[in-house]
């Protein structure tokens, strides 16, 4: 039977208990935080330490995003045209929720790596 993988799980990282969840959960958190991460082996020997980075960088970019999305208007109204600003706004919508999902992706990860077995809720 197929492990059950919640709705957000990363396309890539293999479910928990398999022999290649760990090996692919870690290439998946670093590639949604800063590359400088890679530099730090205790990361890579302490994966939970990375999910736990990678939740709090997702969260703070998606924090980042919304923040610059309630604030273009303002910011870029005198020095872009309309169309331009409305164009940035699409960009952000966009990148929004890719920075959502990739912050729902990392604590699940998060979860799995702590020991958490997901169920289907009915």
């Amino acid at each position: 039977m197929a492990a059950y993988m919640p709705p957000g799980w990363p396309a890539g990282v293999h479910p928990p208990g398999s022999a290649e969840f760990e090996a692919t959960a870690i290439a998946w958190l670093l590639d949604v935080v800063p590359p400088d991460y890679r530099l730090h082996g205790v990361l890579r020997r302490h994966p939970v330490a990375l999910a736990a980075m990678a939740r709090h960088h997702t969260a703070a970019c998606v924090e980042g995003a919304r923040q610059g999305y309630r604030s273009a208007r303002t910011e870029l109204g005198e020095a872009l045209p309309p169309h331009a600003v409305d164009a940035v706004l699409d960009a952000y919508r966009t990148e929004g929720r890719r920075l959502a999902a990739a912050a729902r992706a990392a604590e699940l990860i998060e979860r799995a790596l702590r020991g958490e077995t997901f169920t289907e809720k009915l």
